[in-house]
């Protein structure tokens, strides 16, 4: 399989970016994440791979519960603070509308929806690891479609944004 032939498969999708926030000892943490999903309808559960090299996965080692906000397309500047900027440098909160969900979790204001879930189990899939998540509360904006008809964020749109995690 030639990697040129998986890109253009993905690229047909276009699915939704997220950023996952995690709060565990007193810290903080976000990133943007580019692969999650439903991943069982009984029970519902979602799963989330997060990056090894990502500090938001060192501290979502730590963390019970993790948030998953769905932006709205016109917030790529929320995207780009997440992807590009690293949590163990700088605060990527600082500046944001966020409050404190159930379990301590961190809720970003101007998410178009949320869900927080706890932890119920980790795979490792190489570079990636897969939180997979029980939810436990959810929140969805009512709001019109944005260009295109699309309203969430998507790889797309975020494709301009550099991984800002250590290489």
């Amino acid at each position: 399989m030639d990697d040129e032939g998986i890109t253009a498969f993905t690229a047909r999708a276009d699915p939704a970016v997220y950023v996952v926030t995690a709060a565990a000892d007193g810290r903080r943490a976000g990133c943007l994440v580019g692969f999650a999903s439903q991943c069982s309808l009984n029970p519902v559960r979602f799963a989330v791979w997060l990056s090894k090299a990502n500090h938001t996965y060192r501290l979502a080692q730590a963390a019970n519960t993790l948030t998953v906000h769905l932006l709205p397309r016109n917030r790529h500047d929320i995207a780009a603070r997440f992807g590009s900027d690293c949590s163990a440098e700088t605060d990527k909160f600082d500046g944001l509308a966020w409050h404190e969900g159930p379990e301590g979790a961190l809720v970003l204001t101007d998410a178009l929806a949320w869900f927080t879930g706890r932890i119920h189990d980790r795979y490792d899939g190489g570079d990636h690891v897969a939180f997979v998540l029980d939810p436990i509360t959810a929140h969805t904006e009512a709001t019109a479609a944005g260009p295109g008809g699309r309203v969430v964020l998507t790889l797309h749109d975020a494709g301009d944004i550099e991984a800002g995690h250590p290489a």
